[in-house]
């Protein structure tokens, strides 16, 4: 009688250790790995990096100068990044919160533990802050779905909000306040 094959019982992948730090201008090569995805950035507001040059002007320019702006990384080598930007004047007790991850990535948790670590912290790092607002595509199920494990509240639907990549695109708007914290 022949044996049969089993097959083993699904297991249930631990999510990396990830850390949050600072973008180094020699991170350039292992940014370009996840900027320079088309299937990354199919719904971020900046295109896709072709050139090392022009990403390493963009970690010279923008990382450094922002306000928050992090690398998501897992033995100290970045595989994302994250960012809030505070509003300005009478919406700076506003932040927006955006996130890209490399595709081997995705599905892991990764990306909704790097968003519980910055909402763990951002209200205190950035006091004046009391709101982090998540402006996700609507199209964007799975970033949907970290705003929505990580926390936040969805609270509607702009139309026809933002022009990316040659389209105007619904955005599904979410956000955590500083309040929300006490409810953990």
């Amino acid at each position: 009688m022949e044996e049969m094959e089993k097959t083993p019982p699904q297991v249930k992948k631990a999510t990396p250790q990830i850390s949050l730090r600072p973008f180094d201008l020699s991170d350039v090569d292992d940014f370009l790995v996840w900027a320079g995805d088309d299937h990354v950035t199919q719904f971020c507001r900046w295109d896709t990096y072709t050139s090392r040059d022009d990403a390493l002007n963009f970690l010279k320019e923008v990382t450094v100068s922002h306000p928050w702006y992090r690398a998501i990384c897992i033995d100290n080598r970045p595989i994302g990044s994250i960012f809030v930007l505070p509003g300005i004047g009478k919406d700076s007790r506003r932040g927006e919160i955006g996130y890209a991850l490399g595709r081997e990535y995705w599905g892991q948790g990764i990306a909704t533990l790097a968003v519980k670590m910055v909402i763990s912290s951002i209200f205190s790092e950035l006091p004046y802050l009391e709101r982090v607002e998540g402006l996700v595509s609507a199209e964007n199920d799975a970033s949907q779905r970290v705003m929505e494990k990580a926390g936040f509240l969805r609270e509607g639907l702009l139309r026809k909000y933002f022009f990316v990549k040659g389209k105007s695109r619904d955005i599904v708007v979410y956000s955590f306040v500083a309040t929300d914290l006490m409810l953990k």
